[in-house]
């Protein structure tokens, strides 16, 4: 943004701070000229200062190139010889802002409300900003979202099992091969399904709060319902923030898993994360998680389960690496035991004003501690993951995704090797 040397008019002033403040970026958008006028006018300094015309000046060219020290330090100088001047004490309060001061911010776009000569209009922004301001002050207030999600689709492989029609089992080979039951092999049917979820925030101090979330999902196969699947997940947790914005949070989670609206799992476990914010919408995360995993009627399968990850995400773009064990609690169920790692990838690419190519990837290995008593081998799997997709945003809140995913398990027991895809078309609402 360009700036003469001297005072611009409060009205110039105003202008600028109110764009500033809107979008940051706005006042740093030719960073070659702002860092030669910044060089200029700092060459000067040393026989200037004290100078407010000049002092001024400088200021302004230290917050475009953002150096908001060297800026307050040049408008406190200006002030000291004209305490009145509301266009310098407007800027001094962007500068401590953009700096991350918010409580002398406050402070003194306040004392910019007080001034008389200030417009209405003007003074109506003021006072918004000191809103603004002492609700971050506070903590930031609460907050809700939410989301509706329904699909309709064709799944290859519902039951995610072996397009093999008969099977050898080594302990009864004497016997030969068996032929598989319906349930046992692949079956491909349409469905139907629903997510829905809900999350809130609340502030209980400037750098604390507590959130909470509700998750539900219900994809119901049109024929084949024995392997319609429903689940039901809450969360809830408190979260500090740090001075340099990093976030780390711990949370309680508990879920429901149902097989055709039978209980088939539930799980309680807890959840640590640190959240590094590098700037420009980019953060890294390191997380720890324990789940304690139990299985109506299958108590071979209760399991405890640990994993560590981190993951970094920017504003179109995720990936993650975790690993971890998961421990059957009975030496009888030591068989599904194993220890994995998982990487996955994904992204959305906007390619136009409405429209998003959405896209994404995951490898998972996987290896059991002990023989399968029927197979009398140790269990390696490795997976992968892959989906695309659209997002076509109808109106602000509504997009419509079609998306089409691919999965493929390889395993060294043939019961559990498999090959599976969808296809299906849904409509997102989000609040």
């Amino acid at each position: 943004m360009k700036r003469i040397l001297g005072f611009r008019t409060k009205a110039g002033a105003t202008a600028a701070l109110l764009v500033a403040l809107a979008s940051p970026a706005v006042a740093q958008s030719d960073d070659g000229n702002a860092e030669r006028a910044f060089a200029q006018l700092s060459a000067q300094a040393d026989a200037r200062a004290g100078d407010a015309e000049f002092d001024y000046a400088l200021a302004i060219a230290a917050i475009d190139t953002g150096r908001y020290g060297e800026a307050i330090i040049a408008l406190q100088r200006v002030l000291a010889v004209q305490p009145d001047n509301a266009a310098a004490r407007a800027e001094l309060a962007r500068a401590y802002a953009m700096a991350g001061d918010i409580d002398t911010a406050r402070e003194e776009f306040a004392t910019v409300v007080d001034d008389p000569s200030l417009p209405d209009p003007v003074r109506q922004r003021f006072t918004g900003f000191v809103r603004q301001f002492d609700e971050q002050i506070s903590g930031g207030g609460s907050s809700v979202s939410g989301f509706v999600d329904a699909r309709v689709g064709h799944d290859s492989n519902v039951n995610a099992a072996t397009d093999l029609t008969t099977l050898t089992l080594p302990l009864f080979s004497f016997l030969g091969p068996g032929t598989l039951g319906a349930g046992a092999r692949a079956q491909d049917d349409e469905f139907a399904e629903i997510s829905a979820g809900i999350s809130g925030v609340h502030a209980i101090g400037r750098q604390d709060r507590v959130f909470a979330s509700l998750l539900g999902t219900a994809r119901e196969n049109f024929d084949v319902s024995a392997f319609s699947q429903e689940s039901l997940t809450g969360t809830a947790g408190y979260a500090h923030s740090f001075a340099n914005r990093d976030v780390i949070s711990i949370s309680a989670q508990a879920q429901v898993f149902a097989l055709d609206w039978d209980g088939y799992r539930d799980s309680v476990g807890a959840i640590a994360q640190y959240t590094h914010m590098t700037g420009r919408g980019q953060a890294l995360t390191v997380s720890a998680q324990y789940t304690r995993l139990n299985y109506a009627g299958q108590p071979l399968l209760d399991a405890d389960r640990a994993a560590f990850g981190v993951g970094y995400v920017t504003q179109n773009l995720s990936a993650s690496v975790q690993g971890g064990i998961e421990e059957t609690r009975r030496v009888a169920g030591d068989h599904f035991s194993n220890w994995f790692a998982t990487a996955s990838l994904g992204v959305e690419l906007p390619v136009g004003e409405r429209i998003a190519l959405v896209a994404g990837g995951a490898f998972d290995l996987r290896r059991y501690d002990a023989p399968d008593p029927l197979f009398l081998t140790e269990r390696s799997d490795e997976r992968l993951d892959l989906q695309g997709g659209i997002k076509l945003a109808l109106t602000g809140s509504i997009f419509l995704q079609p998306r089409v995913t691919y999965t493929r398990n390889w395993s060294n027991i043939a019961i559990y090797d498999y090959e599976r895809w969808t296809a299906s078309v849904g409509l997102r609402f989000e609040f």
